[in-house]
């Protein structure tokens, strides 16, 4: 995902700079290089040695390390700067322009976006020196990453806690990502829909929402504001999105229908429920001797509501998960129901389908084009699909 990228991260005085090892991991497990800068009370708490092995690089802590001009070649090598741990200090220090250490030269030599993740106790992060220092930094354009609330080390309750390796590395995604997509609304479903029999039983399927989760994450990580409309499933939301949560198949048709006609693309990758119960015990069915019959209805079909009535110049776009005849059912498809793409993906595929952190999809435009790509993890074919997407709107 960050094939090509040279990412630096900086690393403070804080408890919290043995998170930074897992933040590097993160880093270099998707392809980044990193070059790691520590200041001289970083290496309290963690020594060098951890992060020399992790980004396969020598660590940056002195200014008379090697060539005293390195803090320049780092400077104008990076992509991005990141900050993490950032202590009270540092974050001062940054606001005024003071450079008295390797890290502080290297910010100040930076050409790139510049990061910062706050680590410090909750009264040092009240403090309205701090918060007057970050607001600084944000004139000034750092992007400032805000601190999580929990127990601190000081053993108080409270915010000041450094945000999450993973958050951070979703933020620098964003930083480094390219934006086709900014100014764009996307309204994406995901996830199944459930059908009660009774209060404590209901019909359904295997969907976990990964897929159209990965797609809403693609898609803002492409600068879009993005709108998911869940049903109940095993997928966290990622924050950042604005989630509509559903349970059955009318609650989703309301839940799209009412929204649809103001998004730029919409994207349908639930698996809605084609029928329901046409009667819901209000009791819990009793186990008899009899076999339980129910009779079942057709849903409202919410892809074929969506092609009747797309505004002009919407992008839309279904799924098809198939056993068999699987291309001449997806082409029939999105031809009834006046989709701009379909994306296909089989049961006899293994990996692929529900249930699994993988899949395998063919897209068809209305066009006449094929795009076919190979087994691969969800959030890599959701990048997939939003390149074939984007290039379809830039034409």
């Amino acid at each position: 995902m960050l094939a090509g990228k040279n990412i630096i991260v900086g690393i403070t005085g804080s408890i919290a700079a043995y998170k930074a090892a897992l933040l590097v991991r993160l880093f270099v497990k998707n392809n980044a290089q990193v070059r790691v800068v520590m200041t001289d009370s970083a290496k309290q708490f963690v020594g060098e040695l951890t992060f020399s092995n992790l980004s396969q690089a020598p660590v940056f802590s002195g200014l008379w390390d090697g060539a005293w001009t390195e803090h320049v070649h780092l400077g104008a090598w990076a992509d991005l700067l990141i900050v993490a741990p950032a202590s009270a200090n540092t974050l001062a220090k940054m606001a005024h322009g003071i450079c008295d250490n390797a890290l502080l030269a290297v910010i100040l030599s930076a050409k790139c976006p510049v990061m910062v993740a706050p680590a410090m106790d909750l009264d040092m992060y009240q403090h309205p020196s701090t918060l007057r220092n970050l607001a600084q930094l944000q004139a000034d354009g750092v992007q400032v990453l805000q601190a999580g609330t929990g127990f601190l080390a000081s053993g108080l309750h409270g915010e000041g806690r450094m945000a999450e390796p993973e958050d951070i590395f979703s933020a620098a995604l964003s930083a480094l990502s390219p934006k086709p997509l900014a100014g764009k609304r996307v309204l994406i479903s995901a996830g199944p829909t459930r059908e009660p029999i009774d209060p404590v039983r209901f019909i359904s399927n295997g969907s976990t929402g990964t897929m159209g989760f990965a797609l809403a994450q693609q898609a803002t990580l492409l600068g879009a504001k993005v709108t998911v409309v869940a049903g109940p499933m095993g997928a966290q939301p990622e924050r950042g999105l604005e989630v509509h949560k559903v349970n059955t198949a009318e609650e989703m048709f309301e839940a799209m229908t009412s929204r649809s006609g103001s998004h730029d693309i919409v994207i349908m990758t639930a698996a809605v429920g084609d029928y329901q119960p046409l009667e819901v015990s209000p009791i819990k069915i009793k186990k008899g001797d009899e076999n339980l019959v129910l009779t079942l209805g057709r849903t409202r079909d919410i892809l074929k509501h969506l092609g009747d009535h797309k505004p002009n110049g919407q992008l839309l776009v279904g799924f098809a998960l198939e056993t068999n005849d699987e291309e001449a059912h997806a082409l029939g498809k999105m031809e009834r129901k006046q989709l701009d793409f379909i994306v296909l993906n089989s049961l006899r595929d293994s990996g692929a389908g529900f249930g699994s952190t993988t899949n395998k999809v063919t897209l068809y435009s209305r066009k006449g084009e094929k795009h076919s790509f190979a087994l691969k993890d969800k959030n890599a074919v959701a990048a997939d699909i939003w390149s074939v997407l984007c290039n379809a709107i830039e034409k």
